[in-house]
């Protein structure tokens, strides 16, 4: 039977971070989707296509790895893609209280367990916001954006 993970998230962007925890989680599994979800509470910093696009060419000689879209509960999409697990990054403890508690409701919801990878050492002050907000300001983020991507976000955000 294949081992199946959903990695979601807003990915806005996708960090070195996410590409450390993607790059892991095949050693564990036989697939993951990374899946971009929608979210109306927030705004977008770069387009949906554009992350797709993006985290492709990251991971493009990998067939393992398949990059989706989705609204609505993550574990509903999930189940929707036959998977057997929810991949989750835990960079504090903070995040990990916060992702506990959602992996408990998701399982009681739906059965599908929640896997961990606690973030590598180097990762652990990475997160999307702050890479966001670098590159609001001007700043020089490309040590937080895997190789692949680092000349197109630029790009793209010096447009905006």
């Amino acid at each position: 039977m294949q081992k199946t993970a959903l990695f979601p998230g807003s990915f806005d962007p996708f960090t070195v971070g996410h590409e450390n925890i993607v790059r892991r989680a095949l050693s564990l599994f036989d697939k993951v989707y990374i899946a971009i979800g929608f979210n109306a509470n927030k705004k977008d910093f770069f387009p949906v296509k554009q992350r797709v696009e993006w985290i492709e060419s990251v991971f493009q000689d990998i067939p393992a790895i398949e990059v989706v879209t989705y609204d609505g509960l993550t574990v509903d999409f999930a189940k929707e893609l036959g998977c057997g697990f929810i991949l989750r990054g835990i960079r504090t403890s903070a995040d990990f209280e916060y992702e506990r508690a959602i992996a408990q409701v998701n399982k009681s919801m739906s059965g599908i367990d929640t896997v961990f990878l606690l973030t590598s050492p180097e990762h652990t002050p990475v997160n999307s916001s702050i890479v966001r907000d670098i590159l609001k300001h001007g700043g020089d983020a490309s040590k937080f954006i895997p190789e692949k991507i680092k000349i197109q976000v630029a790009r793209v955000s010096r447009e905006q």
